[in-house]
């Protein structure tokens, strides 16, 4: 059962709204299937699911919510808005159901209604119309017309449906001084727990929570120390895993994710070296494009997984080392007042890499000829951009 809220906020004999939008995972479908429930508990007059989904994620929850929409214990309608919204895959089912009645905001869009989960095997067999197969316009979907949901509310009025106790005509409009006025309407969305986590629910974000969250874990290593970076680090990554567990993700555009930032990890722990940072760049690129199995519904865009690659390679190739000299530096002792000072070598120079100087982590350069390798005493000798300059001590 999933935590409903706002419940309290009407006595009954008013009207449900229940918004979702986004693609449908078994909590959101069950929030619908239990909202409808708890609506008729308490009386109400009807039940509205107003949708913008391009995709479901969970076919037993969704055949679960179809069966109480085609057997409902109170009037159930169904509105695909406002636009521009979507209804893909199985979300169709639901705007289709026999016994309740839909609409759908002009310019909105049904249809791909195969595979019925994202990500799953196509189903010859299944009830729907063969045009739905294609993205159909909303002039073309054969329902209704309902710019907004008050439009569409007072339409209803006097409409029969069809419930599990027989056929109710409802009335949503109810007199009012010198005229007539909607019957309360009661808004309901998901939890903020389960918002959270939705919050992965696409391909793009997914992906992007992914490679942030992995960034800052490579932060916090070379910081030293945990502290704030960590914690939102963990936050990332919970909605990150949400998105795989959830999502038809494609393991090995995951796998590739994890190694693109191995690569630039070890690119920055080497003192960023060009042509790894590039390749783990493009790794990122990759997996991100392929991140998801979408059918056609939420397949992952190139040009929003970019941001988040570029995002990545700004805060490795700028971000990281201004932070890290920031968190290691004093007011009295910068840089140049290194020079002279003895140091070890952390990695192979080639010919740059990482040092470690009075306690403290710098990206350094020395000459080929020097040999500084992992383990190497090592002294500064002067600062150049970036980077400290040091040589080998024999």
């Amino acid at each position: 059962m999933i935590p409903l809220t706002g419940w309290a906020q009407s006595e009954g004999g008013g009207i449900d709204v229940i918004d979702v939008s986004g693609p449908l995972d078994a909590g959101a479908l069950e929030f619908m299937n239990d909202a409808i429930l708890a609506s008729a508990d308490r009386g109400q007059e009807l039940v509205v699911l107003q949708l913008n989904s391009p995709a479901v994620l969970d076919e037993d929850a969704l055949h679960s919510l179809v069966a109480t929409i085609e057997n409902p214990p109170l009037p159930v309608a169904v509105w695909v808005g406002p636009a521009p919204a979507s209804a893909y895959g199985g979300t169709n089912l639901l705007a289709l159901a026999p016994s309740g009645e839909a609409a759908i905001s002009p310019g909105s869009t049904m249809g791909l209604i195969s595979p019925l989960v994202a990500g799953g095997a196509t189903d010859p067999d299944a009830r729907f119309p063969k045009e739905f197969e294609e993205v159909v316009m909303a002039e073309d979907t054969g329902l209704s017309l309902q710019p907004s949901i008050r439009q569409y509310l007072q339409d209803l009025n006097g409409v029969s449906f069809s419930t599990s106790s027989g056929d109710v005509v409802v009335e949503t409009i109810e007199p009012f001084d010198d005229g007539v006025t909607l019957k309360t309407v009661t808004f309901h969305k998901p939890g903020i727990g389960l918002r959270y986590f939705r919050l992965g629910a696409t391909p793009e974000t997914a992906f992007f929570f992914l490679v942030v969250g992995l960034t800052i874990v490579s932060f916090e290593f070379f910081a030293i120390g945990p502290g704030v970076a960590a914690g939102v680090a963990t936050l990332s990554l919970l909605i990150a895993g949400w998105g795989v567990v959830n999502l038809p993700v494609r393991w090995w555009a995951l796998a590739l994710a994890i190694a693109g930032w191995v690569i630039l990890t070890a690119s920055y722990q080497r003192g960023g070296i060009i042509a790894l940072t590039a390749l783990g760049a493009v790794m990122l690129q990759v997996a991100g494009m392929f991140f998801v199995e979408g059918s056609g519904q939420i397949d992952p865009r190139w040009w929003l997984i970019l941001p988040s690659v570029l995002a990545v390679l700004f805060f490795f190739l700028l971000g990281m080392p201004t932070v890290q000299r920031a968190r290691f530096s004093t007011q009295t002792i910068g840089r140049e007042g290194l020079i002279g000072d003895e140091g070890v070598a952390l990695v192979d120079f080639d010919p740059n890499g990482l040092v470690e100087v009075n306690g403290a982590q710098w990206r350094a350069s020395a000459h080929r000829e020097a040999g500084v390798v992992a383990g190497s005493k090592i002294v500064v000798i002067g600062v150049d951009g970036m980077f400290l300059e040091v040589d080998r001590i024999a």
